[in-house]
């Protein structure tokens, strides 16, 4: 399985497949090491007609799942989510917790982060075992807030959780779990509020293609479920080598719990070779943060040093976990032998991409945009390695230190990795007592035996979703919705040019008029549907795409007429933003009708809803040509108007100009202080904008002058974890470059937020 990731489909891999294609029920999909988790996440990927992210809790874990970081796809700070609209009086508004508000209003999503949440149908989140109850409830309030459905978890997307829970835990610091503990049993992911009032299927991956060996399987799965015997410590440690040989330890890797010691082994065993060292160092370009380097960035190598491959070879040279030794480094590269075969190989460098997803601005479609890269040799030194960093990979021989095992399930991680028990070399004896599994976690995995038997609630979560997708693809009340917002929020009536007055009111009026046929027409669909009128109803969502497809593709061209015009005005960016997010669920809309006669065919003859790029490909161009034929014409029809604005001045008395004139020219510096001022009241730096009518970004600077002036104190304007990360990057760099520390963080912070911490670095030193 390591070395090609292909794995034969098993009946729960088919069935998880099919709760994720048909249906929009959260899933957790589960199973023990070797059952082809990762395989399964990449395979669906591949396979699925659903619009999804790929996320996980770490940078590592991210790049490992082809994905990104749960914290850059939602933009949460560090610290702690409290699931309420408000802190407690008695948690400080300015330390590591924040709510709902504090979340929404200091910490916005920006419009790349916002276009993705909003069209996406399914976020999958891999390495679930790390992630926290809280953070989970904190990506529930963003989708939420982001797709405007409150009434349903997660915003109404799917979720796909992926991981064992009998690996590595979330990680909760003392202090934060004594307030989190109010809200929370644990922090286990499946404590989350949201996901408790949703529901899920819980879908476990029943084969093992790791092991062969019953007994080995039979004391795995004792370790999981906190069973383990007498007999089974017994026969483990039987492994047990008071002194193991130079021969023995040849070509082996030791697996152990603490990074120290790991590191400690390879330092010791390459400088014991004899032989120059030589040293490479990793090429970075662009954003690609510390946290997500996949090997060190200098590398150092000599003749004769054991070595781990950390990634798969696309053309199947070897995989993540093989084992090799260096045998020359000269001109020609760097020679390797593997230990399992004896074959030769020369490293070749590898890629690895940070990226983000973002929305193609004309087709619309969903795309990953590589923000940084980093290049080296793939390969990391292998004496030793710990349990943590050893998941997910296979040996077919290992030394295991594990008596000082400190994690629940450290012992399980090690011993899982093994493809037999003959391969197995204890180097410390096997305690009972540190052989431990969370005890929540053996109750929460039994529970699955309580819920509905999976085929029923596949049959009736079909059913549910086929009801859905009729219904919400033919109804326009989202688009009427956003666009009512939208006009109380924007006074089109001051535009100069009269058609764009009107705009948005005709295009409204066109879709409200459709709103009785649609309601008709939807409650013919769901009597189709429960008469089990196949033929029939399919006839009906065709001719209804049609209708309906025309009618929004007209739609589409007058809103992005009046967007074309607004666009080449001062003033107007709220509303033409405003106005790219009614565009949006028009093209999310018509891809829905598009879809929906397969979907529905699919589902009712049970057979698998594959994905549909030739209906993205006919969309994307079809869009693509509107698109171009609205630039033609918003050549041909610049709005008409007397100034940059296109907006009527508001007439003022001749008493108010006259007063205006005579009023006193500011001094200089004079509005530094005033939002000095209303920061020393005690106001954020949102609060103070929103009084002072000016921008987030101008408020930042003027506090960054204020902390180098120390007239603003830091902690005022910024959580203390922001600035202490910021910090850490920049004491690094003596110049304190604003300009790398943007290519480095990325969008995670504003050039404000940098500014601020370059000036208290400043002051400070």
């Amino acid at each position: 399985m390591a070395g090609d990731g292909v794995i034969e489909t098993t009946e729960m891999a088919a069935l998880a497949a099919q709760f994720v294609n048909s249906t929009a029920r959260h899933v957790f999909l589960t199973g023990k090491a070797g059952t082809g988790k990762t395989t399964f996440l990449h395979q669906l990927a591949r396979s699925t007609h659903k619009r999804y992210v790929i996320l996980a809790p770490t940078g590592i874990a991210a790049l490992n799942a082809k994905g990104v970081t749960i914290h850059s796809q939602f933009l949460l700070p560090f610290g702690s989510f409290i699931p309420e609209r408000q802190l407690p009086a008695d948690i400080p508004p300015y330390g590591n917790f924040h709510d709902r508000d504090t979340l929404s209003r200091r910490h916005p999503l920006n419009a790349v982060r916002r276009n993705v949440l909003r069209d996406v149908d399914l976020l999958i989140i891999d390495e679930v075992s790390m992630l926290r109850a809280d953070l989970l409830d904190a990506i529930d309030h963003r989708m939420r807030s982001v797709r405007r459905v409150y009434d349903r978890s997660f915003g109404g997307a799917q979720l796909l959780l992926i991981g064992d829970l009998f690996q590595l835990p979330p990680v909760v610091k003392d202090d934060e779990w004594q307030v989190l503990r109010q809200w929370y049993n644990s922090m286990h992911f499946f404590e989350s509020r949201a996901l408790k009032e949703a529901g899920y299927a819980h879908i476990e991956l029943d084969k093992i293609f790791r092991q062969q060996d019953a007994d080995f399987i039979g004391i795995l799965n004792n370790l999981r479920n906190n069973t383990v015997t007498a007999q089974d410590v017994e026969v483990l440690n039987a492994h047990y080598k008071a002194k193991i040989s130079e021969q023995e330890s040849e070509g082996v890797i030791t697996l152990t719990t603490h990074n120290r010691t790991a590191d400690e082994i390879n330092e010791r065993a390459l400088a014991a070779l004899p032989g120059k060292a030589h040293r490479f160092e990793a090429k970075v370009i662009g954003d690609f943060p510390q946290s997500m380097y996949p090997v060190l960035p200098e590398l150092e190598l000599k003749e004769g040093a054991q070595i781990m491959f950390i990634r798969n070879d696309m053309e199947k040279a070897y995989f993540n976990g093989k084992l090799a030794k260096v045998t020359a480094i000269n001109k020609d590269g760097i020679q390797v032998k593997m230990l399992d075969n004896g074959m030769s190989y020369t490293l070749k460098t590898e890629t690895w991409e940070n990226k983000r997803y973002v929305v193609d601005g004309v087709t619309k479609e969903q795309k990953e945009e590589v923000l940084g890269t980093f290049e080296q040799y793939p390969v990391k030194l292998a004496w030793a390695i710990t349990v943590h960093k050893s998941q997910g990979l296979t040996f077919d021989k290992a030394i295991i230190d594990v008596g000082h095992a400190f994690a629940p399930g450290q012992v399980y991680v090690a011993l899982s990795r093994l493809r037999t028990l003959g391969g197995l070399i204890l180097r410390t004896r096997i305690d009972p007592s540190v052989v431990s599994t969370d005890r929540e976690v053996v109750a929460f995995s039994e529970r699955r035996h309580a819920q509905q038997p999976l085929p029923e609630q596949l049959k009736e979560q079909q059913r549910q979703y086929l009801q859905a997708v009729l219904a919400s693809t033919f109804d326009l009340g989202d688009i009427l919705k956003k666009t009512g917002f939208t006009r109380k929020d924007h006074d089109a009536g001051e535009f100069e040019d009269e058609s764009m007055k009107t705009a948005l009111v005709r295009f409204s009026e066109k879709l409200q008029a459709e709103e009785a046929n649609t309601a008709t027409f939807r409650n013919q669909l769901l009597r189709l549907l429960h008469g089990a009128d196949r033929e029939k109803l399919l006839e009906r969502i065709d001719k209804g795409g049609a209708y309906y497809g025309k009618l929004l593709r007209e739609s589409m061209q007058d809103l992005l007429q009046h967007l074309a015009q607004v666009e080449q005005l001062s003033r107007s960016k709220q509303y033409a933003d405003d106005l790219r997010e009614i565009d949006g669920m028009l093209v999310k809309k018509l891809a829905m009708i598009a879809k929906a006669g397969r979907i529905a065919a699919c589902i009712l003859d049970g057979t698998e809803i594959k994905p549909m790029p030739e209906v993205e490909k006919e969309l994307a161009l079809a869009r693509a040509a509107l698109v171009g034929e609205v630039a033609h014409w918003a050549e041909e029809h610049k709005p008409k108007s007397s100034g940059k604005s296109g907006r009527t001045r508001k007439r003022r008395s001749a008493d108010y100009v006259f007063a205006k004139e005579k009023k006193p020219k500011a001094e200089k510096g004079d509005t530094y202080r005033k939002t000095y001022a209303l920061l020393k009241e005690g106001k954020t730096l949102a609060e103070a904008a929103a009084e002072r009518q000016l921008s987030l970004g101008t408020l930042e600077g003027h506090a960054a002058r204020g902390i180098a002036e120390g007239d603003v104190d830091i902690s005022a304007v910024m959580e203390e974890a922001v600035r202490d990360h910021i910090a850490d990057w920049m004491r690094d760099f003596p110049e304190k470059d604003l300009n790398g520390a943007r290519g480095h963080f990325g969008e995670l912070y504003s050039y404000g937020q940098l500014r601020m911490v370059q000036a208290w670095l400043k002051k400070e030193e």
